[in-house]
């Protein structure tokens, strides 16, 4: 059931739409190499449009809170890696 609440809560946040994509899963079945790290259960990937975007998102995106809210206690550890990508 948790599991399922998780996946749901994830799904609606593929679907904001001034994200330029947003993408979720789970570690890929692959042969276990030293440089891949697969501690995790899910990943999320979230593209902004802009960087307005991105702090509209961080601190007052109801869907965000929403997320943050109904999930907080299915998760150990949150890890976030923050770039901008080179084109």
């Amino acid at each position: 059931a948790q599991r399922s609440t998780f996946e749901a809560e994830l799904q609606r946040l593929t679907k904001l739409s001034y994200l330029a994509r947003c993408q979720f899963g789970q570690p890929a079945a692959l042969e276990k190499r030293p440089v891949v790290d697969s501690s995790y259960d899910f990943g999320l990937q979230v593209e902004f449009k802009t960087l307005a975007d991105h702090d509209f998102y961080q601190k007052q995106c109801p869907d965000h809170a929403r997320f943050v809210a109904t999930c907080k206690s299915l998760w150990e550890k949150v890890v976030i890696y923050d770039f901008s990508p080179h084109a």
